[in-house]
């Protein structure tokens, strides 16, 4: 019976497709690469350079699910056909030749049986039904179910109380809510309580999101629209998570396919707020002549929003690249747009994520424009007025400006002001678990050092050494 199924199987096809993409880079360079794209989406997948010769020679036909993932985030606008692979309907059902060895990261069936070459085959070969598996469903519920909007969603994807996934079900307004209150929560909590604690339980719920897209089963336009924008914006609150918490290659990952869905459904409202957030990571990863261009993109995007305060934030993400050049002219000239969009208010088109952009975070990036330039003193006035405006209820960006401002002061020859200003952050930290802010603490605290004689400044120093301390 194995020689006749041998037999009847087809040949193996090499996949030239995929080893040109893999170009100059060993099979095992390409399967580090792979792994590293993996966790840029929360995937896990075992490949090795044996994984990728079985690709190129054709044994493997058609990735397991996870793989797919993980090949389309690397190829972005490609489909798994363009990576030379089969369509899955071709190869579901099949066995793999007994002889192959395992596929690293698609599982194991039953003892002695190779595994399936998708995740709805049985060990013994055949492709169960939709009442037996549904792939796309488990997939959400894995990932609602473990996020912090398990209520919301499990109602919403039709799952029980005991987990199971019912029947599939159409996309409707259930689902899309569900998406959305998984943006609101996150932004809640992040407002709350900073992003270093939330990244990874972030990811699970954009997954599902990304799942729902990838069924097509959304069939009113008006929900498709809906889930498209609350995908992408899903995509850019967990990219922030990421950012803030000093992930800049996962942030980019995440805002790029912000982007990527933005064009793809036609939205402006979330092109422009990728561009906005993709902007800031230039910015503080040092690509400021990138700030500058990808800033200027969001605004031609946010002219067909019609909302001036997203038009003065994009103008102030501008003038941050410019500052960042050294570029002064540049910089005054973007905050001179800003200025005059912010004086016209809030409007009705305002995007509901640009609830935080008000006078303190407008302050706010004013000092840090002015900061960049080494204008101190100026960065120092912004920042003051920043913190003094903030809401004391949003506890992380209170945080924030207070550690700019202790920052700002510490370099304009204000170390007994700095140092006090240190200390409102390190009370807040109790609460609010960020890597940018314990950055900026921790650069103001080494340039305190030599002013340890200063009144405060001493004692700052030890409570911020014991905080740190602890928190290693």
């Amino acid at each position: 019976m194995a020689s006749s199924r041998a037999s009847r199987a087809r040949p193996a096809h090499p996949n030239l497709v995929f080893r040109r993409l893999r170009g100059s880079r060993s099979p095992g360079e390409f399967a580090t690469a792979v792994r590293r794209a993996a966790r840029e989406i929360g995937e896990q997948v075992s490949c090795d350079a044996r994984y990728i010769g079985r690709v190129e020679s054709g044994e493997i036909r058609c990735p397991n699910y996870a793989y797919e993932r993980v090949f389309l985030h690397m190829f972005p606008g490609r489909s798994l056909a363009d990576l030379g692979f089969a369509a899955r309907e071709e190869v579901r059902g099949r066995r793999r030749p007994a002889a192959a060895p395992p596929d690293p990261g698609a599982g194991t069936g039953p003892a002695g049986a190779p595994p399936p070459c998708c995740p709805c085959t049985t060990g013994g070969g055949r492709c169960r039904t939709d009442s037996e598996i549904d792939e796309e469903s488990d997939v959400l519920r894995r990932a609602f179910m473990t996020s912090g909007s398990a209520t919301v969603a499990a109602a919403s994807f039709g799952f029980g109380g005991g987990g199971v996934p019912s029947q599939r079900r159409r996309v409707g307004e259930g689902e899309v809510r569900a998406v959305e209150d998984a943006v609101r929560r996150i932004r809640l909590l992040d407002d709350r309580h900073g992003a270093d604690g939330l990244y990874v339980r972030a990811a699970q719920p954009l997954h599902a999101a990304y799942a729902l897209l990838d069924s097509g089963a959304a069939t009113r336009s008006a929900v498709a629209d809906r889930l498209h924008a609350g995908a992408g914006e899903l995509a850019l609150s967990v990219g922030w998570l990421a950012h803030d918490s000093g992930r800049f290659e996962d942030a980019r990952s995440h805002y790029a396919e912000a982007l990527a869905t933005a064009r793809v459904a036609g939205d402006p409202a979330l092109e422009a707020h990728a561009f906005c957030n993709t902007s800031f990571l230039a910015r503080d990863a040092g690509r400021h002549r990138e700030a500058v261009r990808t800033a200027q993109a969001g605004q031609q995007a946010a002219r067909r929003v019609g909302s001036a305060r997203l038009l003065s934030l994009l103008a102030l993400r501008e003038a941050g690249g410019w500052a960042g050049l050294g570029d002064r002219a540049g910089c005054e000239q973007a905050l001179g747009r800003a200025h005059d969009h912010f004086a016209r208010g809030a409007g009705a088109r305002d995007p509901e994520w640009m609830s935080f952009f008000a006078e303190p975070e407008a302050e706010a990036l004013q000092a840090q424009c002015w900061a960049a330039l080494g204008q101190w003193p100026r960065a120092a006035s912004h920042a003051r007025r920043a913190a003094a405006l903030q809401d004391h209820r949003f506890t992380r960006n209170l945080a924030l400006y207070r550690a700019e401002l202790a920052a700002d002061l510490a370099r304009a020859g204000a170390p007994d002001e700095a140092a006090a200003a240190g200390e409102q952050v390190l009370v807040l930290l109790g609460g609010v678990r960020s890597a940018r802010i314990s950055g900026m603490l921790a650069d103001t605290a080494s340039v305190l050092r030599p002013h340890r004689s200063v009144p405060g400044v001493a004692g700052f120093l030890d409570r911020y050494e014991g905080t740190s301390a602890r928190r290693a």
